[in-house]
């Protein structure tokens, strides 16, 4: 019995130590000219299935036609997801001109 809970912890500790963060990265026309960035937060509550606030890109970006935009769940995203139970998950836009 100690030997299956132990193999059984060791499993969980792996799988929440391997696990990464959320990254989605796009490029826009020919893609980052300045380095420039700006930032926003996604508020979704349930896992991510009701959106409250998502950020606009495009208006993020404002007059420029090449642009990065990268969405991402963080480690802080994810500490706070994991603190409220995932009734809270927020996700960053980053947005570099």
């Amino acid at each position: 019995m100690k030997k299956t809970i132990s193999r059984l912890f060791t499993i969980l500790s792996f799988s929440i130590l391997l696990s990464s963060c959320y990254t989605l990265t796009y490029t826009v026309g020919t893609g980052a000219q300045t380095g420039v960035q700006v930032k926003e937060k996604n508020h979704y509550l349930l896992y991510g299935l009701a959106p409250l606030e998502t950020s606009n890109p495009v208006q993020m970006a404002g007059d420029t036609d090449n642009y990065e935009v990268t969405i991402q769940h963080s480690f802080v995203d994810g500490l706070i997801n994991a603190i409220t139970f995932g009734i809270y998950t927020p996700t960053t836009t980053t947005v570099t001109k």
